[in-house]
This record gives structure tokens, C-alpha cells and sequence, in this order.
């Protein structure tokens, strides 16, 4: 890597060159730097020293089985409570209807995310996931968020084990990375209310891959965190990722504030800045040593600034996504799909090699 000049991160830099962790405080200090392309250089060797220039996509379509949820979490725009006009809750049937045929359509992964409706008996969610593996026997089911998984078991009197025990029986491949948030007790309370804590989403994704499946991990930024709170967030995840080697991807949700009780309260106003999303997607991957892949969510972010992020850590653009809602209530205007050929485009003028992946980083196909 380049020397950089006239840098006051240049020790942090030499720990970078030389595989050495970064600590709390250089976390702190990147996090705080105005030198975006000092922070982008060393992402960007850590991500080459990692993955070579290959940039990885997945084929994948979204399910939000359900926006009812109890939780009322004030960053959330999302979810209602049953009482509202526009609350709902797929029936069996009608996500039978929805995933017949995802497989010969080119999908290789279903992604399944939705709000903690306690009304909804354990039994759904296994025949939800059996449903999809009649129609769909190759397709990978990664469903459920920790937040979601612990609300699940509760429900059906359930330890964490055999609640995961059973829903892997039923087909679930793997559990998501949402419900993160920020893992600072003080923050987390404020944005999240009475969510999952972070000990417990810890609890449950050791359990999952203590079980053999992975996950992936996230964060929630742009809202009322600090420096301080990120990287305490990155290091609580790198910790775990050292006793498990569990995790396979981190990725972070840009905060959309509109239709926000926090916004609201909190009188926020507008997204992230490109500069501050690029610098997020940065210092994850140096603080991160130990992850294998750094996800930028175009849906979260654009697409134009997600291929700008294959320059800052990033290797991994997410998925083609066909139905999306969480982010989309929030106030995102980006569209719902992107083909595979846009991903190819893009990762190409990037001046990186696309690669076609499932859900569990295995190679479907390169495009040289």
C-alpha cells in the first residue's frame, strides 16, 4: 500500500500494512478523521488482502411475512400495531401463492424478515419455511432475526436450541443479521425500547453457530450514536466472531428517518451523507479483522454509492431483492430490484470481477 502523506493516521496505517488489530481508541480516531480517502486507501487493502478483486452478488427475492409487531421501536417505521388500517399478516396460503416457483425464476436464496406478532402460533413459521422447501427444494431460507427468533421461542415456551433446532428441521439455512442496532445499553434503549438486548442477540447467534449454521451481524447508524458507540458495536461483534467464526458478513443500515418516531422526537432531519456511509463501510472493515466479507446494502445507500463503496472495504454488493419493506416505510425511494446485469455492470466499472454467490458465499459463477 501506498505511503500515505500528511496523515495523522499513519500509525494506525502501519498497523493496517502489518495485519496488527486495531483498538478501541484507533477506531474512535478513524471514525473522527475528516480523511476519507486515508480511511478508503487502508479499507481498501485490507479488502484486497482478503478477497483479490472479486465482488460478490446474490440472486435473492425478500419475504415480510407480517408488519404487525408489539415492539414499538422508535427507529422503526415498519412495523403497526393489529389495530392499524395497514397492518397485515400473510396467510399460509398466500405466501404459498408468492413462492412457487423462486427457484426456476433463478432465485437462489429467500430472505424472510418481518415484525413480532405473538398472535402468530410456531407452527406457522415452520409450515411458512416447509411451504417455501416443497416449491423451492434448492433455494436457501435465510429467515428470521435474532430479535425475531427470541419473540418466537417465547411465544411457544421454547429454548433458543430447540426453537432453531426446529426450524432448521423444518429447512431455515441460516438467521439474519438485523436487530443489531446498537449494542449500547443507553442508545439502544432509546431507539429499541424493550427489543431484545444486545447480551441476549448475542446468546442467540453463539447458540446458532454453536449449531453449525451461520449468520451475518449489522449495525444501525446515522441517528443519535457516537463514535464511541460504532466501535464498541464492531469490537462486541469481532469478540464473538473470535469464539464462533460464525459470521460471514457485516453490513450496516443507513438510519431513514422519515415516518420515524425517533426522527420525531429527536428532531431529525435527512438521511446519512454519502461521506459518512463510505466511512462507515471503511472502518468496519479495519476494525473487522476477522470477518470475511464487508455487505453494502445499495437499497440503504443507492446503488451509485454502493459501487463507490468497492473502493472503501467493500466486497459484497447484497442482492437483487424483489420485495423489500422495512426500509422502503422508513422513506427510501430506491427501487425494488435490480437484475443481475446491473450487478455485473456495475461491479465490472468498478474495475472489480462479479461473482454470482448463495447465501453462504459459496461460488455460483464468476463473470470475468
Amino acid at each position: 500500500m501506498p505511503i500515505i502523506t500528511k496523515s495523522d493516521l499513519y500509525d494506525i496505517q502501519l498497523k493496517v500494512e502489518n495485519g496488527e488489530r486495531l483498538t478501541f481508541e484507533d477506531g474512535v480516531r478513524l471514525l473522527k478523521s475528516n480523511d476519507l480517502f486515508a480511511i478508503g486507501q487502508m479499507a481498501d487493502f485490507v479488502r484486497k488482502r482478503k478477497n483479490g478483486d472479486y465482488v460478490s452478488f446474490i440472486v435473492n427475492t425478500h419475504l415480510n411475512y407480517t408488519n404487525v409487531c408489539y415492539l414499538g421501536c422508535k427507529l422503526c417505521a415498519f412495523g403497526l400495531k393489529p389495530d392499524h388500517p395497514n397492518a397485515y399478516t400473510l396467510s399460509l396460503e398466500k405466501i404459498e401463492e408468492k413462492v412457487k416457483g423462486l427457484s426456476a425464476k433463478g432465485f437462489s436464496e429467500i430472505h424472510i424478515v418481518g415484525g413480532v406478532n405473538p398472535k402468530l402460533p410456531f407452527e406457522y413459521y415452520e409450515q411458512m419455511i416447509q411451504l417455501i422447501k416443497k416449491h423451492n427444494p434448492n433455494i436457501h431460507v435465510q429467515a428470521f432475526t435474532a430479535v425475531e427468533i427470541d419473540y418466537i421461542a417465547k411465544v411457544a415456551n421454547l429454548s433458543v436450541e430447540e426453537t432453531i433446532t426446529r426450524l432448521r428441521a423444518a429447512g431455515l439455512g441460516s438467521i439474519l443479521g438485523g436487530g443489531a442496532e446498537i449494542f449500547d445499553p443507553e442508545i439502544r434503549a432509546i431507539i429499541s425500547g424493550h427489543k431484545t438486548n444486545a447480551d441476549r442477540w448475542f446468546q442467540i447467534h453463539e447458540i446458532t453457530h454453536r449449531l453449525g449454521m451461520k449468520s451475518n451481524a449489522s449495525i444501525i447508524y446515522g441517528h443519535i450514536e457516537k463514535p464511541e458507540h460504532i466501535i464498541d458495536h464492531l469490537i462486541r461483534l469481532r469478540e464473538l466472531q473470535d469464539k464462533t467464526n460464525g459470521f460471514n458478513a457485516f453490513f450496516g443500515f443507513a438510519f431513514h428517518p422519515d415516518n420515524t418516531p425517533l426522527a420525531k422526537e429527536y428532531q431529525l432531519e435527512g438521511e446519512t451523507t454519502g461521506i459518512y456511509d463510505l466511512k462507515m463501510l471503511a472502518v468496519a472493515r479495519l476494525m473487522l479483522d476477522n470477518f470475511p466479507h464487508i455487505r453494502a446494502l445499495w437499497m440503504a445507500i443507492g446503488q451509485k454509492l454502493a459501487q463507490v463503496a468497492l473502493h472503501f472495504g467493500v466486497d459484497d454488493l447484497d442482492g437483487t431483492v424483489m420485495e423489500e419493506e422495512i426500509i422502503h416505510a422508513a422513506g427510501s425511494d430506491s427501487v425494488y430490484f435490480v437484475p443481475k446485469k446491473s450487478f455485473i455492470r456495475m461491479i465490472k466499472n468498478a474495475g472489480r470481477i462479479p461473482v454470482e454467490r448463495d447465501t453462504l458465499y459459496n461460488v455460483i459463477r464468476i463473470y470475468e
